[in-house]
């Protein structure tokens, strides 16, 4: 009688133990789904995403493209995506489609030490940027025949047939209308001074680039000298010219924020927002800006030069950038695009 009930105590533990097991499982096979460019997954997925997956009992998913793909597939409601990591430009339609969560800023614990230019960029009801990117000039200084200091500089005669500008249509392409109202004498955005000085540059443009890895490809093939670029880039740059300057013109720079929002209707909204304030600590931006990944955005990250060279880092540095109203952006951005298409295509 002892060794039947002996036995019928290990049958039930084990049974415990399956069940246990199985609820184990069942915590394990929870899903944050993440959607964002795919750029350096290997370091992402073991440096930012397994820590989180590990503590939090979690698998995240990724769902990678460009914005406007990704974005596109949130519209249709082609996806199951909980997270969405965006440029400002495209955040800002996300918002006016009413695409996204509104995010409790008290449940980010993490933004009382980002930048204030980076806690709420697009409005207090949607997410923080997690990294601020720089728009300059990229440059080979063998090919031009004086350093360039200035956007006034890519309006020079000896830089006709040299240089690249990015489309309209890219993220960029606003900021660099921007930059031309500006060299027109404006101090605040002047689309007919903007597009006067734009038809005056053409000239000078073999093609305007869609993607990043055009210019690139006309850098280093020689076919341009010099043209505004997203300073994360210029790395890429520096592989095929070694010699190539990136610099932030004397009238300013301006400020790309990379925004990550919760999507409307997603079922995790609080690991959502629980994986986001992870993503502002200090480790994480540290990890990824030692790694030359996404400059960080967290005041307690504290690099050397060297850790900072081709970063955007420091208060004074981001404090300079030029940050377009995105809403204003979208709002007269078809109309841009249409002039644009009707007095510089040619």
């Amino acid at each position: 009688m002892k060794k039947l009930i002996s036995l019928l105590v290990m049958a039930s533990l084990l049974l415990l133990a399956a069940c246990g097991s199985n609820e184990g499982s069942k915590e394990k096979t929870k899903k944050l789904v993440v959607s964002t460019w795919g750029f350096n997954e290997d370091f992402f997925n073991k440096e930012i995403y397994k820590p989180f997956e590990e503590e939090n009992h979690v698998e995240i998913v990724l769902d990678t493209g460009n914005n406007a793909d990704r974005l596109n597939k949130i519209k249709q409601g082609n996806s199951d995506v909980d997270i969405i990591f965006l440029s400002d430009y495209y955040a800002q339609q996300g918002i006016q489609d009413n695409l996204f969560e509104t995010i409790d800023h008290a449940k980010l614990p993490n933004l009382n030490n980002i930048y204030d230019v980076a806690k709420a960029p697009l409005g207090e009801d949607y997410g923080p940027a997690y990294t601020i990117a720089q728009f300059g000039i990229a440059y080979n200084p063998d090919e031009v025949k004086k350093p360039i200091t200035s956007w006034n500089d890519l309006w020079s005669k000896d830089l006709k047939g040299k240089i690249t500008i990015p489309s309209i249509t890219s993220t960029t392409g606003p900021m660099f209308l921007d930059a031309a109202s500006v060299i027109g004498g404006s101090k605040t955005f002047n689309e007919d001074k903007a597009f006067s000085e734009m038809k005056k540059i053409m000239p000078s443009v073999v093609k305007e680039y869609s993607q990043t890895s055009e210019f690139v490809n006309m850098f280093s093939q020689g076919e341009i000298a010099a043209g505004p670029i997203m300073g994360m880039y210029f790395a890429s740059l520096q592989e095929a010219v070694p010699n190539a300057k990136f610099v932030i013109p004397s009238e300013g720079g301006y400020g790309v924020m990379n925004t990550v929002n919760i999507i409307k209707g997603s079922d995790q909204k609080e690991l959502s927002e629980k994986f986001i304030n992870y993503i502002l600590g200090k480790e994480v931006q540290e990890k990824s800006a030692k790694n030359k990944v996404d400059s960080p955005v967290n005041k307690e990250v504290k690099l050397t030069d060297e850790e900072a060279a081709g970063l955007t880092y420091g208060e004074e540095l981001i404090n300079s950038l030029h940050i377009l109203d995105m809403k204003f952006v979208n709002e007269n951005l078809k109309g841009w695009i249409d002039r644009w298409n009707r007095e510089l295509v040619q």
